[in-house]
């Protein structure tokens, strides 16, 4: 008993683990979204009413996307159009297959956009937007005709789709900027941006849409060398070590000179104090000697007497 209850217990786990596989495996799948959202927004109209706008709520992993869904009488459609969401669909607008209702769901795939839709060789610069159209005159006939997707047939004027403003987009980025169709089958369509704005694209009819442009490789930042900036630095310091050198020197040779002068006029100071205080004194006469003159004492005056005239 306890082997058997073992035995359903492993059976069940296996089952849990091979559905999250496959889960896992298909979350990326656009077809398989499409899918998860018509479920929860057809659960959302079973008893609703028509013409009245309804936002839906996935689970918490598919977080950042939006989702709304309007139910209509097709002879509304023709009469009036659809201006829901980011979508004008004009009047005179025709489901194809025809359907007495319908139901249009409106997708915003935020920050998620390029995990489900990508462009080879270009990037995506705007959410991708939504329009899907079912059947909804038979809600449980749901799972017939590919889930009861239907498509859309403007007579005079085509659908347009208006994304939210696209900031920091350079001018040189806004003349590449092309709108982009994903249908229903994987093909990609490109078209031009509406001429009067630089965020609208001509729709068509009901798909996933986005605005793209050439996917370019970033450069590589280059930092700036820091040697250059320590060369100039080192020229710099030894320019002022030239200067402080020279100025040294100058103000060295200005010292010497200064002293020497100093050392003169000291000098030639003391000898005229000298010369002064000998004129106070006697007056020495004065004699050559070589190149150079000399004081020199006059003779005596007084001739020595002996005390004793008596001379032997």
């Amino acid at each position: 008993m306890f082997f058997l209850m073992g035995s359903k217990k492993i059976t069940i786990l296996s089952y849990i683990f091979l559905f999250q596989f496959v889960l896992g495996q298909n979350m990326s799948d656009p077809d398989s979204l499409d899918s998860l959202i018509y479920d929860y927004s057809l659960k959302r109209i079973e008893n609703g009413r028509s013409g009245i706008y309804y936002n839906i709520s996935l689970p918490g992993n598919f977080s950042g996307i939006e989702i709304s869904i309007v139910r209509l009488r097709s002879s509304t459609l023709w009469l009036r159009g659809a201006n829901f969401s980011f979508f004008n669909v004009p009047p005179r607008t025709l489901p194809r297959p025809f359907a007495r209702r319908i139901a249009l769901v409106y997708s915003n795939l935020g920050n998620l956009s390029s995990f489900y839709y990508n462009v080879p060789n270009y990037t995506l610069i705007t959410p991708v937007l939504g329009l899907m159209a079912y059947d909804t005159t038979n809600i449980s006939r749901k799972h017939q005709n590919n889930n009861g997707s239907i498509g859309l047939f403007p007579m005079k004027d085509p659908i347009l789709v208006h994304f939210p403003l696209i900031e920091f987009l350079s001018r040189n980025d806004t003349m590449k900027q092309k709108c982009v169709r994903f249908g229903n089958e994987g093909e990609i369509e490109f078209s031009n941006v509406v001429a009067e704005t630089t965020n609208s694209c001509v729709a068509g009819n009901e798909g996933h849409f986005s605005i793209v442009i050439p996917y370019e490789e970033p450069q590589p930042r280059i930092e700036p060398s820091s040697k250059p900036k320590e060369k100039s630095k080192k020229q710099r310091l030894w320019k002022w070590w030239e200067i402080g050198f020279g100025i040294g020197i100058l103000g060295l040779i200005l010292l010497v000179c200064f002293g020497i002068f100093l050392y003169k006029l000291i000098r030639k100071k003391r000898i005229a104090k000298m010369e002064k205080e000998s004129e106070r004194n006697e007056a020495l006469d004065s004699i050559w000697i070589g190149s150079s003159r000399m004081p020199s004492a006059s003779g005596i005056r007084t001739q020595p007497v002996l005390e004793n005239s008596y001379v032997p």
